[in-house]
């Protein structure tokens, strides 16, 4: 790759600064895309022919169906034919999903525009290109800075889509991320460096003769388990959460992001906080079980006093610190415990898990409130939460902080 140089850390060359913010950018606007109609499409799809609660959970979750099943299998492609073709060839899926169900006018239209959508699976492909115009002593700030392109994707999605959906409605919402797309396929070509691709890097790309040994890891499993319940429950939330603040808080529809972004963002400082906490005093590990007493605290909270709008700031505000601690230590734990050589494996088997969660969540969350009612969702939520809190209680401290735990004891 052109641009590195010496072999101490030192600050990105300029082409890993061109690689990182293109690849951050490229891979937010994809995930913008997708997540543009959470906020949104409770309200909005059930204008559409055919539509039932069932049916629009479906509509919200079916991306992750097509990406989990994708997710392994475009990694493995790229490592064929290169990555840009793979992102080129997932970013043109995207934005016909996009167009497809932008044109739809039913809601099993929607669904296939969306399950379309979820063919686009880059991830891998972005992980893996990121890793390759890197090197190693910069490629752990480049993989985060494209984490935290997701997270500001999220924050977007939750502030611009109601002024979308408004303004130009469903369509409008669908044609917007099809542009994201486009554009997204420009800067592949204006700010990403050519060249510098590996065939195939364990670190970030899975191989098919590693699964068995990362399916039969027991921590590997417990947090696959953890990312699935986090997505499920997100998901399953947004099925009844727009219902929530415009029939019974009497929000409009165009401002729903003053619920949203405010308590999104202040929920960052106390995800600061508790991973602060949990790295200084070793025990990352264990306050996953915490957390998910704050999602399941928060869930019954929206359960039953969803009329109230300071209470539904409030379980709303704890449920995200939840969610976004669960979203940036998960992955940190994952690579800990990944076995030698099968990194890129695990956190195949995880992305995969993750999707999954989100179309799960799409599609309970839809059946239980069409059965249930609003309430019922929430309920369904705290009990997958439960399930996974005690799971989580079994999971055993990384390496390195068995390690650290030793050398103090020693000391």
């Amino acid at each position: 790759m052109h641009g590195k140089s010496g072999s101490g850390a030192g600050p990105m060359t300029t082409d890993e600064r061109r690689a990182t913010a293109g690849l951050s950018i490229i891979f937010g606007l994809r995930m913008l895309g997708l997540f543009l109609i959470l906020p949104v499409f409770a309200l909005y799809g059930q204008d559409l022919a055919g539509a039932t609660p069932t049916l629009i959970g479906l509509a919200i979750g079916a991306y992750g169906l097509t990406q989990a099943v994708l997710q392994i299998p475009f990694g493995m492609l790229s490592d064929r034919i290169g990555r840009r073709p793979v992102i080129m060839l997932g970013l043109l899926l995207f934005a016909a999903g996009s167009g497809v169900a932008a044109e739809a006018e039913s809601i099993v239209g929607v669904i296939a525009g969306r399950a379309l959508q979820g063919c686009g699976a880059i991830a891998a492909a972005v992980m893996a290109l990121a890793a390759d115009l890197t090197r190693e002593q910069q490629r752990t700030k480049t993989m985060a800075l494209i984490g935290i392109s997701v997270g500001a994707a999220f924050l977007a999605a939750l502030l611009i889509a109601p002024a979308v959906a408004a303004g130009l409605g469903l369509p409008g919402v669908f044609w917007t991320t099809a542009g994201f797309a486009v554009l997204a396929m420009l800067l592949l070509f204006l700010l990403v460096p050519a060249g510098g691709e590996a065939r195939f890097r364990p670190e970030v790309n899975a191989r098919a003769g590693g699964l068995p040994v990362v399916l039969r890891h027991p921590d590997l499993l417990r947090l696959d388990l953890g990312v699935l319940v986090l997505h499920l429950v997100l998901t399953a939330s947004f099925v009844v959460l727009p219902i929530i603040l415009e029939q019974r808080l009497g929000i409009g529809r165009a401002d729903h992001w003053m619920v949203y972004v405010p308590v999104l963002v202040l929920s960052v400082g106390g995800m600061g906080l508790l991973i602060s906490i949990g790295e200084r005093r070793r025990i990352l590990h264990r306050l996953l079980a915490g957390v998910a007493i704050l999602v399941i605290a928060a869930d019954l909270l929206l359960a039953g006093f969803s009329h109230q709008l300071w209470l539904v700031v409030l379980a709303l505000f704890v449920f995200f610190v939840g969610f976004n601690t669960l979203e940036a230590s998960l992955p940190s734990l994952l690579t800990r415990f990944s076995p030698a050589g099968l990194r890129g494996t695990a956190l195949g088997v995880y992305a995969t898990a993750q999707f999954m969660g989100a179309f799960l969540g799409g599609l309970l969350g839809g059946m239980i409130q069409g059965a249930f009612g609003v309430s019922g969702v929430f309920v369904f939520c705290a009990i997958a939460a439960a399930i996974w809190l005690v799971v989580a209680l079994g999971l055993r401290p990384p390496a390195d902080f068995r390690a650290q735990a030793d050398q103090m004891e020693t000391t």
